[in-house]
């Protein structure tokens, strides 16, 4: 199958290059392992965004609502309609396995459909748009590979009455934590940290300090995991070793770009930061052909890039190659 180009990845990043290209008069293939935004589909159910909805727009279609700030399910009915209304070709729960540089400089870009069937791609260009959702950091401790332990949130009812540990003291803990204790479960946080993240949604803080100052929910800073065993959890505060009862664990620890897969393009990787060798006027790599679009840009620092910038990332790719069809 030709293809003017394909775009690794169906999130708002690599939905916002497919707009980009098409306005170039590309016509790009989307091609997505999972639905379309499956990383936002993966948020916790009651997920509310950080940005305001004008800044998660994308394709110069307006995502309005009542509220300042949308939750998942109205950002969903936004980038499907978005999807309909631009006629973007997307192909969903199909999974790029290889893309291979040809002699005539094009690629190859090789995949695998959700009924196992094969499918193969010729392109002059490729654009990787991964995020980084789908690898969770591990802690690598004992225990952490019990069925219990879990690194995503989707929502806190089937915990009600348990004993919980959250680990971590970013948004996504704080934000699990608020919906454990608010459905009934005896909730413990260990943080590493020595003070509250400065990078805690300030709208949720002061709730979330109020539930610790009235022992609704366990707060504990210096806190490393040693072990988690079947009925307990095992860690460090302050040097001093403590050991609680637990039913369940939530991990959320943070997550990181898959590395190999760049690699395996010939991809460079800068080793302290994880992130891509790429010429940030083009996001093009150093492989002639082959851009990034989206948080994958950043690297291992999952705080620099999110949809409100990356969504340009289209744009830029879409100037350089107008420039490349002049020439």
């Amino acid at each position: 199958m030709q293809a003017d180009a394909i775009i690794v990845g169906g999130g708002p990043c690599g939905l916002s290059t497919a707009i980009a290209l098409e306005g170039i008069g590309l016509k790009p293939i989307v091609i997505e392992k999972g639905n379309i935004v499956n990383s936002i589909y993966n948020y916790p159910t009651h997920q509310q965004f950080f940005s305001t909805s004008e800044k998660l727009e994308i394709g110069n279609m307006p995502f309005v609502i009542e509220q300042r700030k949308p939750k998942r399910n109205q950002a969903l009915s936004y980038y499907r309609e978005v999807v309909k209304r631009k006629q973007l070709t997307v192909h969903t729960f199909e999974k790029v396995q290889k893309v291979e540089k040809t002699a005539d400089g094009s690629f190859i870009v090789s995949s695998t459909k959700q009924d196992g069937s094969a499918e193969t791609y010729e392109t002059p260009y490729v654009i990787i748009a991964t995020g980084y959702y789908d690898h969770p950091n591990y802690m690598n401790v004992p225990g952490e590979d019990l069925d219990k332990v879990f690194h995503y949130f989707k929502e806190a009812h089937p915990y009600f009455d348990t004993d919980v540990v959250v680990i971590g003291g970013k948004n996504s803990a704080v934000d699990a934590a608020l919906e454990l204790e608010k459905v009934g479960a005896r909730v413990t946080v260990l943080y590493r940290g020595s003070e509250y993240s400065g990078s805690v949604k300030p709208w949720i803080l002061p709730e979330f300090d109020a539930l610790v100052r009235h022992d609704k929910v366990k707060m504990e800073f210096n806190a490393e995991v040693k072990e988690i065993t079947p009925d307990t959890v095992r860690y460090e505060a302050d040097g001093v070793a403590k050991e609680i009862k637990n039913d369940f664990v939530f991990a959320m620890t943070g997550y990181h770009p898959d590395h190999s897969f760049l690699t395996k393009m010939g991809v460079s990787i800068e080793n302290e930061t994880g992130r891509p060798l790429f010429d940030p006027e083009t996001m093009e790599t150093n492989v002639d052909g082959i851009f990034i679009s989206g948080v994958i840009a950043a690297g291992n620092n999952a705080n620099e890039i999110f949809i409100e910038n990356g969504r340009f990332h289209g744009g830029l790719i879409a100037k350089e190659l107008q420039k490349r069809k002049k020439d």
